[in-house]
């Protein structure tokens, strides 16, 4: 096994929170037929120690989608089968399909507009990815970027927080948050960081082509992409305690773009 390989295998239990998915398809012929089929599969959960013929060949077709595999006790696998006849394999679906980030800039460009992304770091809880799918929809935002490890992904509980806003917003997922900020700096978009460290919003340019990056309210946003980033951009805040959940400082820091780039004129 090739060290790509590895990496795309995570050994541990399944979180609480994946047993919530849009679906749970069990059963080696029903999980490769998933994959012929085309679904978007968002992980694949393989019992530990099992490496014959059909459960190879569901492997193959996860490295082709670049799905990630989770090897699993059977304890764990038994908790989360409602069929209880899972043999050994289960696959995780999308509650809907992931776009590419060349999709979302190809809509800002089919509107007419500059791109306004948001880009979201280690945003594990799915209430709050929803919530900020749903701000991102409601703030004119062209799409969302979510990385594939540390993120929740589109699962059922993060469509009912969108209030039906993941029908209409795209959401990309890429390999590596930094790399991709690399990527679209070189198409002219600027990165603005949420950090309690940054310049006060209001003096921060949320104006023409930018993405939003937002990180989760416990770490913030990881080291690496805040470098990445070009500014940064600080909520004031007078209370007691010293952050704002992850889907309100987006929703906060969203509409101040919103009214930058909308309304430059009011309140001068």
């Amino acid at each position: 096994m090739g060290s790509m390989e590895k990496q795309r295998i995570e050994e541990g239990n399944i979180p609480a929170r994946e047993t919530e998915a849009g679906e749970m398809v069990e059963g080696r012929n029903a999980v490769l037929e998933a994959f012929r089929s085309g679904r978007t599969v968002s992980r694949l959960y393989v019992q530990e120690g099992i490496s014959d013929g059909p459960v190879m060949t569901i492997l193959r077709e996860a490295r082709k989608q670049d799905t990630i595999i989770s090897r699993v006790k059977k304890e764990r696998l038994n908790q989360i089968s409602v069929t209880k006849n899972h043999q050994g394999v289960i696959a995780q679906t999308a509650a809907c399909a992931y776009a590419e980030v060349e999709d979302i800039l190809r809509r800002a460009k089919d509107r007419g507009e500059d791109p306004f992304l948001f880009i979201l770091d280690n945003i594990e809880d799915p209430h709050n990815l929803g919530a900020i799918i749903r701000t991102a929809n409601l703030a004119g935002a062209h799409g969302v970027i979510i990385p594939k490890r540390r993120s929740a992904g589109l699962t059922a509980v993060v469509m009912r927080a969108s209030a039906g806003a993941l029908n209409y917003t795209p959401v990309a997922r890429v390999t590596n948050i930094t790399q991709t900020i690399e990527n679209l700096k070189k198409q002219g978009l600027w990165f603005v960081c949420a950090d309690m460290d940054g310049e006060i919003m209001y003096k921060v340019n949320l104006t023409g082509p930018i993405a939003l990056v937002i990180g989760n309210e416990g770490e913030g946003v990881s080291r690496l992409v805040k470098e990445a980033c070009d500014l940064t951009a600080r909520i004031p805040m007078s209370g007691d305690i010293d952050s704002l959940n992850a889907s309100v400082a987006a929703g906060v820091l969203a509409f101040e773009a919103v009214r930058q780039r909308q309304y430059p004129s009011a309140g001068k």
